[in-house]
């Protein structure tokens, strides 16, 4: 009899460095108190069998995967998508017969998608006693998000989930993936709101990652820029997208060091100077979550607030005190 397996990955959220993973620059998300979980037994048919609490239809998936693109319903493209990845590798994957649940709201921007991945993955390394570290684990749920969604993702998400601790802030250097765990403060807590339904794919996601292109075409690693190198861009856009990107990347480090001392009021005055650089530089908010990041900030309490994830919907999150 086939043992039952039980995996679970967290969603979550990011407290500053939005639009920063995807040129190597620093992030610093935290994982949520929700979870991705997959239970089931390998079966001997070489076809993944999938059932979703979350959604109307099942996925079957028939191994090797061929084209994870070409799989329906569309939320299997993501599991296709990490069993591709594994069968690039050479990895001979059996087939899997589970059931699919989650504590994460889907569409709300808190890495839905990259939990799952990461989910699948780990059964995937459980039933076929893979050795794989948890960096190479993300980067391969990466892969397999680009192809999965056709969004060019940076690391953030899936690193996150792989090797985040509860109530810690993960500090994560995206050209380096050098890892830097940073516990939260007792003082303060985290509070995360949802605000809209949004999904990436269709959405700007794509030509903000074009723009940093097109920009590191003329200064050079975004990552390694300063507000100097702007001086070469000629185009207004490309000017705005450089400044939120330059000094979002220096807001994470200066978030981090008041985080480490102490220094909440500074903490929360950069994570709303974050929001209003996303929303005016980087464009990447809308009126609806102005608004609910300034409602939050009117609140007792709160010391910043700021949109949180790819932008363009999803959620909100906040720092206040805890009392």
């Amino acid at each position: 009899m086939n043992e039952t397996l039980n995996v679970s990955a967290p969603g979550r959220v990011n407290l500053i460095g939005d639009h920063t993973d995807y040129i190597g620059g620093l992030v610093m998300p935290m994982t949520l108190n929700a979870f991705t979980t997959v239970v089931g037994q390998k079966n001997i048919n070489r076809t993944w069998n999938l059932v979703s609490h979350h959604e109307a239809e099942p996925v079957s998936i028939a191994l090797p995967v061929i084209d994870p693109r070409s799989i329906t319903p569309q939320w299997g493209r993501y599991v296709a998508g990490v069993l591709n990845e594994f069968n690039k590798l050479g990895y001979e994957i059996p087939g899997f017969t589970g059931v699919i649940d989650t504590t994460i709201p889907i569409g709300s921007g808190l890495s839905s998608s990259a939990a799952l991945e990461i989910a699948i993955a780990r059964i995937v390394i459980l039933i076929t006693e893979i050795a794989m570290s948890e960096t190479d684990l993300a980067l391969l749920c990466q892969r397999a998000e680009h192809i999965a969604s056709g969004v060019p993702c940076g690391i953030m998400d899936q690193l996150c989930i792989a090797v985040g601790r509860p109530n810690t802030a993960t500090l994560i250097d995206c050209h380096t993936y050098d890892i830097q765990h940073i516990a939260m403060p007792e003082e303060i807590e985290v509070v995360t709101r949802f605000i809209s339904h949004r999904t990436l794919v269709g959405s700007e996601y794509g030509d903000r990652v074009n723009d940093c292109q097109a920009i590191e075409a003329i200064v050079g690693p975004l990552r390694l820029a300063t507000m100097n190198d702007l001086s070469h861009l000629n185009d207004d856009r490309l000017v705005r997208r450089a400044r939120h990107v330059i000094s979002e990347n220096q807001r994470v480090r200066n978030f981090a060091h008041a985080l480490t001392n102490k220094d909440f009021v500074e903490a929360g005055r950069l994570m709303t100077e974050s929001h209003a650089s996303l929303a005016n530089d980087y464009e990447t908010s809308n009126s609806t979550m102005d608004q609910a990041v300034n409602s939050m900030l009117h609140e007792s309490g709160f010391l910043g607030a700021r949109i949180t994830g790819g932008g363009f919907g999803g959620c909100i999150v906040g720092l206040r005190h805890r009392d």
